[in-house]
C-alpha cells in the first residue's frame, strides 16, 4: 500500500487532537478509576488522540470528603498514577489526570500531567472554594503555600507549580497548561497568564457539581476564556457516579477555540466516554502574531513559567478532521444564527448609507440596476434607509443600462424589481454611445468584426459608469456602489467603473456567498407579492457580467466559469486574510470541507443545485487563480476604493482598514508553497 503525502495528516497543518474524559467514578476507588482512565486513555490513542484531560480529583473521587485523609488511598492513588503513566505511553497519549496528592505535610489538589511513560509535571489547585456546598479548605493546602516547587512521587522528583507550561519539542505550537475548577472562576483565572506564557490550548480539570443554570455559566465561562486569550479551552466535569449525598453531577465535557465551540459531551451519561475535536493551535498562534494587545499585555502583564518540554506523537494518520467546518465561513449553518447575521449586516449597510447621506446633506441617490446580485442587494438598502430617513423612494433614481449582451431576463427583472420597490426607474441604451466610442477608436467591432476582447467589454462598462455620475451631477445626487467583497478580492472588477468607482458603496464588505441570504432574508422579512417573486428570479439568475453574447452554443458568459466558484473563492478570502494561513492548509481545510457533498451542514435554503463537491485538483487549481488575482493582480485596484462599512469579521479589503499591501507585490511566495506542499492527485 503507498504511503500517504503528508498533507493529508492533520498533523501536518497544526491540528492537536484533544479529549475530554468523562468516567464513570467510583467513589474512594483508585483501582476502579484507573481501569476506567486505561480504558478511555487506549480509546484516546486508537482515535488518534494526542492530548486527554480528565475531571478534578478523578483518581479518588470528587465528594469523599474526609476519605480524602486516608493513607490507604493516597497510597493507592500514587500507584495507579505509576501505572497509568505506562498505559498513556503505550497509546501514544498525553493525559492530565485529577488526584489528590501530599507534598511534605499538606494535602494538594492536583492534576497529574503524563507523558513519555513518566509523570511530566504537577499542577496543584490554586483557588479552594470554601462556600456554600465547598469545603475544600477542610483538607487541601492552597498552591500558593507550597514551600517549593518539587514534589516527590513514586521516587521521582517532579515540577510542582501552578501555571507550569507543558511544550512539544516536535510539535510546533502544541504547547498547554491545566488549572483546576474554582481557579477558573476566580476573577484572574491561572489560565490567563499561562496563555500570556504561550500555552495555546488551557485545560480544566472540573468537578463542579451540577444546579439549575450552571451549564450555561460554564459555557460561556469557557467561550469568553477561549477568546479572550486566543486560546482553545477544554473543560470536563466529574459525572455519573460521583456521590449524591448531597449533589449532583451532569459531566458536562466541552471544547472551545477562540470563543467558538468546537465540541460537547452528553450530560448525564451513565457511560464513560470522551469528548473529542482538532484542535489548530496554529491558527491560535497566527491571531495571537496578528493582535498587538495580546502582545502588549503578555508583555506587562506576563510572568516567567517553567517550560515543561515533552515529545509527542507525530504518526502520520489521515482521518478526517473532528471538528466544525464551514463550507460558507461568511455565512452559519444554524438557521438562527444566520437570521441574526442577516438582520446585522443588513442594518450595518443600511446605517452606513444613512450616515454618508446626513453627512452629505443627501436626499437622492444614483444606481445602476442591472437585475444581478449585487445591485439588487445596494437596493434593497437604498430603499431602507430611504424609509428610515423618510425621504421618498422616487428619490432613488434606477437606472438600466443595457449593452451588446444584456439578457431580455436580466433587464426585465431590473425594471421590474424598481416597479415593485417603487424607486424612479429609467433605461438609457448604451449600445449607441459604445458604438461611437468604438469606432472613434478604430475598433474591429465597430468596423462589423465579432471582436469581443477586453476593450469591447470595457467600453460597455466603463459608460455605463460615466453615465451615472453625470446622472448624479444633474439630479444633485450620489452614486450608490454595488461591487461586493468577492469581486473586490479577485479584482473582478473594471478600474474606475461602477463594481469599483462610486461616492459610497455598502456592499465592499460583503460576501458574494452572503450576498444571497440577506436578499433571500429581505425577501422573506419584508416583502411579498411580485416584490418577492421578481427577488427569487434574480436568485436562480446566472452570475453573469454580460458584456459578451451568448457563444454559438447559446452559453451566456459566466463569471464562475472564469474567476472560480464564489463558495470557493469566499472560503480561500476568508482564511487567507482573517488568520494569514499558508496555502496548503487552505487547500487541505478547502478538501476536508467540500470533498463530500452529502456530508456536513448547509446553510439554510441553499439550493440543492449548489450542494456539490469540489476534488482536491480543482481545488488546487482554482486556489492557484486566487492567489495571483488576489496577491499579485488586483491590489492596486483596492487601493483606490470609496467608503462603505465593514460588515463581516476579517472582511474589510479598504485600504484604511483591514487589508494593507503594496498594488506591486508578486504571488510568487504563496504560489510555490502551493505547489511545493499539496499533491497533484
Amino acid at each position: 500500500m503507498p504511503k500517504a503525502h503528508p498533507f493529508h495528516s492533520p498533523r501536518t497543518h497544526g491540528f492537536v487532537r484533544v479529549a475530554a474524559a468523562t468516567p464513570v467514578v467510583h467513589i474512594a476507588d483508585p483501582v476502579a478509576n484507573a481501569e476506567e482512565h486505561a480504558a478511555l486513555i487506549r480509546q484516546a490513542g486508537e482515535q488518534g488522540v494526542d492530548l486527554i484531560v480528565f475531571p478534578e480529583l478523578s483518581l479518588s473521587g470528587y465528594a469523599i470528603d474526609d476519605l480524602l485523609m486516608q493513607e490507604a488511598l493516597l497510597a493507592e492513588v500514587e500507584r495507579r498514577i505509576a501505572e497509568l503513566a505506562e498505559v498513556a505511553d503505550e497509546a501514544g497519549v498525553v493525559a492530565v489526570i485529577g488526584a489528590p496528592l501530599r507534598n511534605g505535610d499538606a494535602l494538594y489538589n492536583c492534576a497529574v500531567v503524563l507523558g513519555s511513560g513518566a509523570v511530566l509535571g504537577v499542577v496543584p489547585k490554586a483557588y479552594l472554594p470554601n462556600y456554600r456546598e465547598y469545603y475544600e479548605k477542610r483538607w487541601f493546602a492552597p498552591a500558593a503555600s507550597r514551600s517549593e516547587d518539587l514534589i516527590v512521587l513514586n521516587g521521582e522528583t517532579i515540577d510542582f507549580a501552578p501555571g507550569l507550561i507543558f511544550e512539544a519539542a516536535n510539535r510546533p505550537g502544541f504547547v498547554f497548561a491545566a488549572e483546576i475548577c474554582e481557579d477558573f472562576w476566580a476573577p484572574l483565572p491561572p489560565s490567563t497568564r499561562a496563555a500570556l506564557a504561550g500555552a495555546r490550548i488551557l485545560l480544566n480539570l472540573s468537578a463542579s457539581n451540577i444546579v439549575i443554570g450552571k451549564a450555561d455559566e460554564r459555557a460561556v465561562l469557557c467561550a469568553s476564556q477561549s477568546m479572550r486569550t486566543q486560546g482553545a479551552y477544554v473543560f470536563t466535569a466529574s459525572g455519573w457516579g460521583e456521590s449524591t449525598t448531597d449533589l449532583a453531577w451532569d459531566g458536562q465535557a466541552t471544547i472551545h477555540e477562540l470563543g467558538a465551540r468546537l465540541a460537547e459531551g452528553e450530560r448525564f451519561s451513565l457511560e464513560s466516554h470522551l469528548t473529542i475535536a482538532d484542535i489548530d493551535v496554529e491558527r491560535i498562534g497566527l491571531d495571537r502574531l496578528r493582535n498587538g494587545t495580546f502582545a502588549d499585555c503578555a508583555r506587562i502583564e506576563g510572568e516567567p513559567a517553567t517550560i515543561v518540554p515533552f515529545e509527542a506523537r507525530e504518526d502520520g494518520r489521515t482521518d478526517d478532521l473532528i471538528r466544525p467546518l464551514d463550507r460558507f465561513p461568511f455565512v452559519p449553518d444554524d438557521p438562527a444564527r444566520l437570521d441574526h447575521d442577516c438582520y446585522e449586516a443588513f442594518n450595518i449597510q443600511v446605517q452606513g448609507l444613512m450616515r454618508r447621506m446626513k453627512a452629505t446633506n443627501g436626499e437622492r441617490v444614483v444606481i445602476g440596476v442591472s437585475g444581478g446580485l449585487d445591485s439588487t442587494q445596494a437596493l434593497l438598502v437604498a430603499c431602507r434607509a430611504f424609509d428610515r430617513l423618510k425621504l421618498p423612494r422616487g428619490n432613488i433614481l434606477g437606472f438600466t443600462l443595457p449593452g451588446f449582451a444584456t439578457s431580455e431576463g436580466t433587464k426585465s427583472n431590473a425594471h421590474a424589481l424598481m416597479k415593485a420597490l417603487g424607486v424612479s426607474a429609467h433605461e438609457i441604451d448604451i449600445r449607441p454611445a459604445a458604438t461611437r466610442m468604438l469606432n472613434d477608436i478604430g475598433h474591429a467591432f465597430a468596423m462589423g468584426e465579432p471582436v469581443h476582447d477586453i476593450t469591447f467589454e470595457n467600453v460597455q462598462a466603463g459608460l455605463r459608469t460615466d453615465y451615472l455620475f453625470r446622472l448624479a451631477n444633474q439630479h444633485d445626487a450620489f452614486v450608490l456602489g454595488t461591487g461586493d467583497l468577492s469581486e473586490l478580492a479577485l479584482g473582478w472588477s473594471t478600474y474606475g467603473v461602477g463594481d469599483h468607482m462610486s461616492h459610497y458603496n455598502v456592499n465592499g464588505g460583503v460576501a458574494k456567498t452572503l450576498i444571497r441570504h440577506l436578499i433571500r432574508w429581505v425577501a422573506a422579512k419584508e416583502h411579498a407579492g411580485e416584490a418577492a417573486a421578481v427577488l427569487n428570479a434574480i436568485l436562480d439568475t446566472e452570475i453573469s457580467p454580460e458584456l459578451v453574447p451568448p457563444g454559438a452554443d447559446g452559453r451566456i458568459q459566466s463569471t464562475e466559469a472564469t474567476v472560480g466558484p464564489y463558495a470557493l473563492n469566499d472560503f480561500f478570502l476568508f482564511h487567507v486574510t482573517r488568520f494569514g494561513l499558508k496555502p496548503s492548509k487552505v487547500a487541505y481545510l478547502a478538501h476536508q470541507a467540500w470533498k463530500d457533498a452529502s456530508a456536513g451542514h448547509w446553510p439554510t435554503a441553499t439550493p440543492d443545485a449548489e450542494r456539490i463537491a469540489y476534488d482536491l485538483p480543482t481545488i488546487k487549481a482554482w486556489l492557484a487563480k486566487f492567489l495571483f488575482r488576489f496577491f499579485q493582480t488586483s491590489q492596486f485596484k483596492r487601493s483606490a476604493l470609496p467608503n462603505g462599512p465593514k460588515v463581516v469579521t476579517g472582511g474589510s479589503l479598504s485600504p484604511r482598514g483591514d487589508w494593507r499591501a503594496p498594488s506591486d507585490a508578486t504571488a510568487r511566495v504563496w504560489l510555490d508553497e502551493l505547489e511545493g506542499n499539496v499533491p497533484g492527485e
